[in-house]
């Protein structure tokens, strides 16, 4: 669809949402809520973080008794120290000081949390659960919050952002006050919204590694006394990090256009409405996978050898528009609470596989595939808040949303061994409900001592069909087949929560939680059946202890969390390189047991330190019927045998893409120079310990090493920040690090070969920067 048409669109749908609210007087958010996150934004507070470093109290200006991170993981503006939850909050500003545009960013600041990047879709781990890109029509396991509307899809956590408030890292299932397919986390964007006074911004950086710039900036303030505006842009062009030595173009490159448009309306004390449209715009030309043994240890190298295909040239569009609106109605010392919500994106993915052999030479390129993609969301929230303060305080809501999606799976073979040339062709269509009703009440049984119990009942139904065909070709190098099915299925997740203070700085936990992840359809898997069509839904059950404190005056931040979080019916897919096809389906169970710390000290206004660091242990407790491992030997599990029909368990396995430890360190100081400037420096270092990051867990190209990167931002700046000039260094001990990687078997290629997708090497960019 055509932009013309998308934003004429938008305009439509985004006036019928307002009107709408207006009419019906029913639409609110919580006043309380959006009043402290604008007066924060307004008082130039800068957020740090809980379970993780984020903003190091940057503007050092401010005394650190009075910085306070507000949060609503609970539906209500908190204190993050007051929120019973093991969660890490990264402010805007930190992650705009080290240019990270995307979610996979936020794994370097919050231990426990990992985003794996292939050629399909990106997912997120936390605490090793995540739902495996393989499969597109998976809902995720940790689900994505943009302004309180739900973004459930793999695609959608893809899209870069910027012009943040915070984003919200909830740990562990968050099923009875989130909801939505939230059985190992949630993750909550919040953007920045119209402030009461006019100001603007305007940034461009210029990446020498990746020769390209990336310009953003935005406007907001008040239109009258009771409307506010804001409006920021984004434009990025830039080459990639990775040689293609077929036409010697630097791959992936990044071409991105965003906006976002923030109408906030205040007509009295008692109502408000802030309504958002968010459009991008994303094409990546080329891509991040290269070559290398399959008998040795991951070796990966910046060079790639790639030639299009017949199906175009490698790389991934994708156009989104995301609308929101959010009313505020207070009735009393009551809340209403309406949270509307519309999203849509069309996207397609042109896949290629580096032809590098690994000893030098090049293949033909014998294996393609393109996954066009189109999604659409409606969906609505209304909930219903007490007063603070109260003998008992509570919130009740209601949730439903439904939606659209298609997927195309287009998969071409060049195998001259075979004298074999074709293209085939598969089609998933799903249509999807969600209802749900939930509530949360607490009860302060002392001064000191508080119990919180939550409950939601969701009912889910899903129709999906597939369909297969050949294109062209002698014959179909896979089965071609026809599936249909629906579901329709129901459950109650509950939680629990003894909060105590022990004083007004120190506060300890316990909660039992549970979560869900509906069940579903086998999207893209050729020879896809009825009987292998549907998969189960998911449970997650979390036991969890934690402490929140602040010592010495405040200087000191001390949080920590113990966890237990068990997965049954988990939803898997994984790669059999032997079948050259995905296995979809349900293992029996898995968990996961660890620790998360973290530490924060600001000795000085100018100086400050934060760490945190987390370990887990996450595994198999039971997987009958899995697909053989590479490290098994054939009289333990056989490969040419179906998994379904051997009794292969691999339980006591750790999860793939999970790591032993993970954490960070950031320190950041400032000085004073006189004629009023100041020099700050900011430095993080993040690492993990070694995983698996290959579906057959390969003790060869399946481990990703320990690594340790390192950031460093140097700014120059008058102390009214009214403009900057900045050097920032990204992974500057270059790293070769990849996220993913599997086997390329043959006979679909001639030279049988490991694939890593590589991510991001060293970067050095120049930053530069005006307020007005």
């Amino acid at each position: 669809m055509m932009l013309k048409t998308r934003l004429l669109l938008a305009g439509a749908t985004f006036a019928s949402m307002g009107l709408a609210l207006s009419v019906a007087t029913a639409a609110s958010a919580q006043t309380e809520l959006a009043n402290a996150e604008s007066a924060q934004t307004e008082a130039g507070q800068v957020e740090s973080t809980k379970a993780a470093p984020a903003d190091t109290i940057a503007a050092a200006e401010e005394e650190i008794t009075g910085n306070e991170i507000i949060v609503t993981a609970q539906k209500r503006a908190q204190n993050v120290q007051d929120v019973p939850i093991s969660m890490g909050v990264v402010s805007g500003s930190m992650l705009e000081k080290f240019n990270n545009n995307d979610l996979k960013a936020i794994a370097n600041y919050v231990p426990n949390v990992y985003v794996q990047t292939t050629a399909g879709n990106n997912v997120i781990y936390i605490r090793g659960f995540g739902s495996p890109p393989a499969n597109f029509g998976f809902d995720q396991a940790v689900s994505l919050y943009v302004d309180g509307v739900y973004a459930g899809k793999s695609r959608q956590s893809q899209q870069p952002f910027f012009d943040i408030e915070r984003v919200e890292v909830l740990r562990g299932p968050q099923g009875a006050l989130f909801g939505k397919n939230t059985a190992a986390g949630a993750v909550s964007v919040v953007s920045a919204k119209p402030t009461s006074h006019t100001e603007a911004s305007l940034n461009t950086l210029y990446n020498f590694d990746q020769a390209g710039f990336e310009t953003w900036g935005y406007f907001s303030g008040p239109v009258s006394d009771t409307l506010g505006v804001r409006l920021a842009l984004k434009f990025t062009a830039q080459d990639g990090y990775i040689t293609n030595q077929f036409n010697g173009v630097k791959e992936p490159r990044n071409d991105e256009q965003l906006g976002r448009l923030t109408i906030k309306w205040e007509p009295t004390a008692d109502f408000d409405l802030t309504a958002i449209a968010d459009y991008g715009n994303h094409d990546v030309t080329g891509g991040s996978n290269v070559s290398s043994s399959l008998t040795g240890p991951q070796d990966p190298h910046n060079t790639r050898f790639l030639t299009p295909s017949s199906l175009g040239p490698e790389g991934t569009s994708t156009e989104s528009l995301m609308l929101s609106a959010t009313a505020n109605w207070r009735i009393g010392d009551y809340t209403i609470t309406s949270v509307t919500g519309w999203s849509q994106f069309n996207s397609n993915i042109i896949n290629g596989f580096d032809q590098t052999i690994p000893s030098g030479g090049y293949t033909t390129n014998s294996v393609y595939n393109s996954f066009p993609e189109d999604f659409s969301q409606f969906s609505e929230e209304l909930r219903l808040a007490s007063p603070s303060g109260e003998k008992f305080e509570y919130i009740v809501g209601l949730y439903y949303d439904t939606s659209d999606y298609h997927l195309t799976q287009l998969g071409g073979f060049d195998i001259p061994a075979l004298n074999y040339y074709g293209l085939s062709q598969t089609d998933f269509q799903q249509n999807a409900h969600t209802f749900s009703a939930f509530g949360q009440l607490i009860w302060p049984a002392t001064e000191d001592l508080r119990f919180v119990g939550s409950l939601r009942y969701t009912t889910v139904s899903k129709d999906a069909d597939f369909t297969g065909k050949l294109i062209y070709g002698p014959f179909p190098l896979r089965p071609l087949t026809n599936a249909t099915g629906s579901l329709s299925e129901d459950g109650v997740d509950p939680s629990i929560t003894a909060q105590y203070d022990f004083n007004k700085d120190v506060m300890v936990y316990a909660t039992y939680a549970e979560g869900s992840k509906s069940g579903g359809f086998v999207s893209n898997t050729y020879g896809t059946i009825d009987s292998t069509f549907q998969y189960k839904p998911e449970q997650s059950q979390n036991i969890e202890a934690g402490v929140k404190s602040k010592l010495a005056d405040g200087k000191v931040i001390l949080n920590g969390t113990i966890y237990h979080t068990k997965f049954s019916n988990l939803q898997t897919s994984v790669y059999n390189p032997n079948t050259s096809s995905y296995v979809t389906g349900n293992a029996a169970s898995a968990s996961s047991t660890g620790i998360e710390a973290e530490f924060n000290w600001y000795p000085m206004p100018n100086l400050d330190f934060s760490a945190s660091g987390a370990y887990q242990d996450a595994k198999y407790d039971d997987y009958p019927g899995a697909s053989c491992l590479a490290s098994q030997p054939m009289t333990e599990c056989n490969p040419l045998i179906p998994a379904s029909v051997q009794a292969n368990n691999i339980a006591g396995r750790p999860l793939t893409y999970s790591s032993k430890f993970t954490g960070n360190f950031t320190a950041h100081y400032r000085i004073d120079f006189a004629g009023d400037y100041k020099f700050d420096t900011t430095m993080m270092i993040y690492g993990r310990s070694w995983f698996y990051n290959s579906d057959d867990q390969s003790p060869n190209y399946g481990v990703q090493n320990g690594y340790a990167k390192l950031d460093l931002r140097l700014q120059v700046a008058p102390h009214s920040d009214r403009w900057h000039v900045a050097l920032v260094g990204k992974n500057l001990t270059n790293q070769y690090t990849t996220s993913s990687a599997f086997r390329l078997p043959a006979p679909i290629t001639s030279a049988p070969r490991a694939i890593m997708y590589l991510d991001p090497l060293r970067s050095i960019a120049l930053e530069a920067g005006v307020r007005f």
